[in-house]
């Protein structure tokens, strides 16, 4: 099999591994803290195996970036936070849409940390994408749940914006795999003394199960497949596909939760994923 092609097969296969990351927010019953917490740690302990068995050096060159590390794995924590409590008053296929609108933050965001130019052509696709974002709301109602869960996947969208970009100016000087140990590392140090002081909640071992699942098959499994395929397809071609994110969570939420996204609400994701797709044309370099 040639490369370019096991890579794009590997790919979706993470693509498809991360589309069930959603789920673990209505299959599991601890709280979002413990769900987050939890995957953070099987993450870190599986990404630090594998490290340690390629043996690779995690040093950092100085306290700066080790800082900012940190700071990212913060930004990722509530990116989580904000993601898994919108799955959580909505539906999977509700709080995927939404938060797929990051990539149009990103356009804003980018010309403003990176001293880049922000073309009239990515404000039209911003407002069409915001036009799917109306059909996948319900309705207005600050009372539904439904639809405050759309808003916090808008947040979602927007604070994962923030992290992508971040990662875009470290992964210059350090590899992914390093990159992701120290977020995660920071993820659990935010979250373990919330767990140990405040929440101290009893987890079945089901639960452990499914979280364990969730940080290292659906997190840092998936993550290492998508980084290692980059290497013999471009980083264009992989966005695209990583677009198809929504649609296997969807898929997945009709099957094992029964959860059937309404019409418009689909229309909705079709608009978002669509301009998504077209912007990731337009500006390819």
């Amino acid at each position: 099999m040639k490369a370019n092609i096991k890579s794009l097969l590997q790919v979706h296969f993470a693509v498809f591994l991360l589309g069930f990351s959603g789920l673990f927010g209505k299959l599991t019953t601890v709280s979002i803290f413990t769900l987050i917490l939890g995957r953070s740690v099987f993450s870190f302990l599986s990404l630090g195996s594998f490290l340690n068995f390629q043996k690779k050096s995690i040093a950092v060159e100085n306290k700066k970036d080790l800082y900012f590390l940190f700071s990212l794995g913060a930004i990722l924590a509530l990116h989580w936070l904000t993601f898994f409590y919108s799955i959580k008053l909505s539906t999977v296929a509700i709080g995927l849409l939404t938060f797929s609108t990051f990539p149009i933050f990103v356009t804003f965001l980018e010309p403003l940390f990176f001293k880049e130019k922000l073309l009239l052509k990515n404000i039209f696709i911003a407002f069409l994408a915001f036009v799917g974002v109306a059909f996948v709301i319900p309705n207005f109602d600050i009372s539904n749940s439904d639809t405050v869960g759309a808003f916090w996947g808008i947040v979602s969208g927007f604070v994962y914006a923030l992290f992508a970009i971040g990662n875009r100016k470290v992964v210059k000087k350090y590899s992914s795999l390093i990159v992701s140990l120290y977020e995660q590392l920071s993820v659990v140090m935010i979250l373990a003394p919330y767990y140990l002081l405040v929440a101290k909640e009893t987890v079945p071992f089901k639960e452990v199960i499914l979280i364990a699942l969730l940080g290292i098959i659906f997190t840092a499994f998936a993550h290492t497949l998508a980084i290692e395929a980059l290497k013999n397809i471009k980083a264009q071609t992989s966005s695209v596909i990583f677009c198809l994110e929504p649609f296997y969570a969807i898929i997945l939420a009709s099957i094992l939760l029964d959860e059937i996204p309404s019409p418009k609400t689909l229309i909705g994701g079709v608009i978002i994923l669509g301009t998504v797709l077209f912007s990731n044309f337009i500006n390819k370099d």
